[in-house]
């Protein structure tokens, strides 16, 4: 199994591609702002041919690319359709100083081909078995990828692409147009909490993490499983 990664120059989102090996088929996940050099020549170096793009959530610091790279081959975007008017007006999920320091002016085209997640739904795409988890809080749409990790660089039994439900140590803003501090301690308690401590979690931003590693120090997790209530959450948009 191949995961690899990078984060953007913008904001520094995480942008992967997951592969059962190198040369075959692969799913590109959050393809964010400023990635397309550096997505083209990691696909480059392992030979990978993306089939879908999943999208986590439609903050457009996660979506900004998806019409190049799902254009450029003729694949399918996946979002939630809680999310789904992100991608035709991005503007609706941006705080008034991320519209600001945009100008007002987004350059961004909606992706022609577009399917909607189901929640507990598994897609079959590039020979892998991805799992869908509805969970809301950062946004309304923001979901998690859940696949096995038998073979990856962790031979974990499960990788969770967390987009900006979790981070290592925190969890994604609330405070946003579509955002729910009470929507995310549910997803926390609901889809979180009940993955094994094994499972690698690979977030929107920031390091990888396990589920056993937040469970213990993420003040968020704790709160979720009825410990003291933390600070607001800052990070993601």
């Amino acid at each position: 199994m191949l995961v690899a990664g990078f984060p953007a120059d913008a904001f520094g989102t995480n942008c992967y591609v997951v592969a059962t090996a190198p040369g075959e088929q692969c799913v590109v996940v959050d393809p964010g702002i400023g990635v397309l050099d550096r997505l083209d020549a990691l696909l480059a170096e392992h030979r990978l041919h993306p089939a879908a793009v999943l999208l986590t959530h439609g903050h457009l610091d996660h979506t900004f690319s998806v019409a190049p790279v799902c254009g450029a081959r003729g694949i399918t975007a996946y979002v939630h359709p809680d999310d789904r008017e992100l991608l035709a007006d991005p503007a609706k999920g941006l705080s008034m100083d991320l519209r600001q320091l945009f100008g007002g002016r987004l350059p961004y085209t909606e992706p022609e081909d577009v399917a909607e997640l189901t929640d507990g739904a598994t897609l079959a795409l590039a020979g892998l078995e991805i799992t869908v988890d509805h969970a809301p809080g950062h946004t309304g749409g923001s979901v998690l990828f859940r696949m096995p990790g038998v073979g990856s660089p962790w031979e974990a039994e499960q990788i969770c692409l967390s987009g900006d439900v979790l981070f290592a140590g925190s969890i994604g803003r609330t405070d946003l147009p579509g955002g729910s501090m009470p929507a995310m301690v549910t997803s926390l308690r609901e889809k979180i909490l009940p993955l094994a401590d094994d499972t690698v979690v690979l977030p929107g931003h920031g390091p990888a993490t396990t589920i056993g590693r937040e469970r213990l120090s993420n003040p968020y997790l704790i709160e979720a499983g009825g410990g003291a209530s933390p600070v607001a959450p800052t990070r993601g948009w």
